[in-house]
């Protein structure tokens, strides 16, 4: 793995771990209870079965979770720290603002 994509994955699993103001959830997910939220999170937070079919460019970005027979999916996106465009560098920390998004998969 070379050392762009291993910074990024570093700090998707340390962003992952950490549930903050970037944090974004579907309607679906809005509805559920606060308990199952929590449930739902310590899911996300927690994930590690990162493989080929997956994570194929091994960045750690997304995932998908179950809940109650449910299938969740939780994306990591890079933009620029105003929210404004893509980050011109995901492995950069100084220019890029990381947001995970977490949904029902039938909202997909």
């Amino acid at each position: 793995m070379n050392p762009k994509t291993l910074k990024i994955q570093q700090l998707n699993d340390q962003f992952r771990r950490q549930v903050g103001a970037d944090w974004y959830m579907s309607q679906g997910v809005a509805e559920l209870s606060h308990e199952k939220k929590l449930q739902l999170l310590a899911l996300v937070i927690n994930f590690n079965l990162f493989n080929e079919d997956n994570d194929p460019y091994g960045e750690h970005d997304f995932g998908q979770v179950e809940l109650d027979n449910v299938r969740y999916f939780w994306k990591i996106s890079y933009y620029d720290k105003n929210l404004e465009y893509g980050s011109p560098e995901p492995s950069d920390p100084a220019v890029t603002r990381r947001v995970l998004n977490i949904m029902e998969a039938s909202e997909y």
